[in-house]
């Protein structure tokens, strides 16, 4: 659990540092679903790059690739994660708590 609100908090830290506040929705709009569906397939690329790296093991190619993968398999771009992502912490970050909780819940029922 300190993991993810660690992780939570980067990526706040990381979005809020953007020049301009994003009050309307963006053009591809990703559901409350949708993010979690995306930001649980984020984690468990985070994951995989930190245990190659625990091994001393190149993680640049998984990097580049995975994180390719994951965009393409939801039809999105990183681009339109991010954009998403800046609008549910400026505009719903109640929303963008409660997404990183059933996260935090499936990936749990996952390592289970």
């Amino acid at each position: 659990m300190k993991k993810s609100l660690l992780l939570l908090f980067v990526v706040v830290l990381f979005f809020s540092c953007s020049s301009e506040k994003k009050k309307q929705a963006p053009t591809v709009f990703l559901s409350e679903t949708e993010m979690v569906d995306v930001i649980t397939d984020v984690q468990i690329m985070e994951a995989a790059i930190g245990y190659k790296k625990s091994l001393n093991q190149p993680t640049e190619y998984l990097k580049t690739i995975g994180y390719d993968t994951v965009f393409s398999h939801y039809g999105i771009t990183d681009s339109i994660f991010k954009a998403n992502m800046v609008y549910y912490y400026d505009v719903e970050p109640l929303t963008l708590i409660r997404i990183y909780d059933s996260v935090e819940a499936r990936l749990g029922r996952m390592k289970n």
